[in-house]
């Protein structure tokens, strides 16, 4: 599948996402039968252990897109669909930077799209780049983590202004030519409003079951992580059972 069949899906299959990170993740994820792959610039905390997004490199985003598609396995046409997140101050240095560094993610990686965050004017001209150079792009509104210093980690359009404007972002983003839009931890009506009234695609993460498809990230879903997110409930206690198990096989080990 290459992007622009995404749109396919709309109104007639819930898409589903997960991220991955590494070969094993991106095995699960493909096994586990999701349409799209996305490796996030969540690598950071999940894989190399940082506390935020924002020290995550256009290299380390490179090397774990390339781990994450030698787990795949299926035949090529039935593989996940994969992107790669652009990383903090890739994309925000000007067009050209921009153009190099989702090039270098296009041409060096099996990635069939490129997904970055934001609506800002500059954002827009650079997104109408990148889709006019060939690269595809999904977009991201609403809660955009590499501005949480601005931001805060908190939902976002709480109320009519920002609401209006994360619709009107959204619009722009489908107007610019995005493939899909992620809409992250804002209010669930508003990402029902928004979803009607596109024609693309759009991939809610805390945004309430309103949206054409869901992403989670894998490690959240798992119970792998120190600090859950709000709006992801782990499917398993995953860090405390694979810690008992290497415990309790040290221990016996130890007696034998």
């Amino acid at each position: 599948m290459i992007p622009s069949e995404l749109i396919n899906f709309k109104n007639s299959k819930k898409i589903i996402a997960l991220t991955a990170w590494d070969s094993i993740t991106g095995s699960l994820a493909e096994v586990a039968g999701a349409d799209i792959v996305l490796v996030g610039d969540s690598l950071g905390m999940v894989a190399l252990g940082y506390k935020t997004t924002l020290p995550v490199t256009l290299k380390n985003m490179v090397d774990h897109t390339n781990a994450v598609c030698r787990g795949f396995s299926y035949n090529l046409d039935a593989q996940p669909l994969l992107i790669c997140d652009l990383p903090f101050l890739s994309y925000q240095c000007g067009e050209d930077k921009a153009v190099e560094n989702a090039g270098k993610i296009i041409k060096d990686t099996p990635a069939k799209g490129v997904k970055l965050e934001g609506a800002e004017p500059e954002t827009l001209d650079v997104i109408s780049r990148l889709i006019r150079m060939g690269i595809p792009v999904m977009g991201h509104v609403g809660l955009t983590p590499q501005n949480f210093l601005n931001q805060g980690l908190k939902q976002q359009g709480d109320n009519y202004l920002t609401q209006e404007k994360i619709k009107q972002d959204a619009k722009s983003l489908e107007k610019l030519g995005c493939f899909a839009i992620v809409l992250e931890h804002v209010p669930n009506l508003l990402a029902k409003d928004i979803s009607e009234n596109l024609k693309i695609p759009t991939i809610g993460i805390g945004a309430g079951k309103y949206c054409d498809g869901q992403i989670r990230v894998t490690a959240d879903l798992l119970g792998l992580t120190d600090k859950q997110p709000p709006f992801c409930e782990p499917l398993i206690d995953g860090k405390n059972i694979f810690k008992d198990k290497l415990k309790k096989w040290i221990e016996d080990e130890r007696l034998n």
